[in-house]
């Protein structure tokens, strides 16, 4: 997967792509997004962590290649802290895109000031034990969607979407797509004209209000 590939995912952004892709692979997950305006596209560096336990955490890092986003996830999502600073830092390094957790982050201010982008369930000081052992590179479920090892998540202010490998070509073309066609509509808003006419909604209403029950 190209760099460039990568950074044309991020910049048509989650809601573009989870359209595009035919409504699929949506995170729903009501994210908290660490640095706001940040965002994110790789493919994905899993974790399933033992429950309440980042003992895996610790593990992935020396796995970590550039440009993937690390996925934390645990058998029961929880507030507990699965990463803070030190472990963030030592993700950068390893120049990771990003990180999504589906449990909880601490060390906010200093997670800011690292500039790494994280997406996380919740934030909780309450710390994981290290005693678990849990899987890396294994499928996990992160807000509904399975997301494989390999599958490029995308993740921005709207939160994420997951886009499964074999269709990563065929939604970017759909993407770029639709992109353009909003642009084309977001001129046609701006002179004045109405999605309520543009999108033949007014004759459907009208019909059906001329139809009744």
């Amino acid at each position: 997967m190209s760099d460039e590939v990568l950074a044309q995912l991020s910049e048509l952004g989650v809601a573009t792509i989870y359209e595009a892709s035919g409504r699929e692979g949506l995170i729903d997950l009501p994210l908290i997004q660490i640095i706001p305006g940040s965002r994110a596209a790789g493919p994905a560096r899993n974790v399933l962590c033992g429950q309440d336990d980042n003992l895996m955490v610790h593990a992935v890092i020396e796995q970590i290649q550039p440009g993937e986003v690390l996925v934390l996830a645990m058998p029961e999502p929880r507030p507990v802290a699965l990463i803070g600073e030190l472990l963030a830092t030592q993700v950068k390094v390893r120049r990771a895109a990003g990180i999504l957790v589906d449990a909880a982050i601490r060390d906010v201010d200093g997670l800011v000031q690292l500039g790494l982008p994280v997406w996380t369930s919740y934030v909780r000081v309450k710390g994981a034990t290290k005693k678990l052992i849990g899987e890396l590179n294994v499928t996990v479920t992160v807000g509904g969607t399975d997301i494989h090892p390999g599958d490029i998540v995308v993740l921005d202010t709207d939160g994420g979407v997951c886009i499964k490998r074999d269709r990563i070509y065929s939604v970017l073309e759909a993407a770029q797509a639709r992109y353009e066609r909003e642009a084309h509509l977001r001129e046609k808003l701006l002179a004045g004209e109405t999605s309520y006419n543009l999108h033949g909604l007014r004759d459907y209403v009208e019909k059906s209000q001329k139809e009744g029950p």
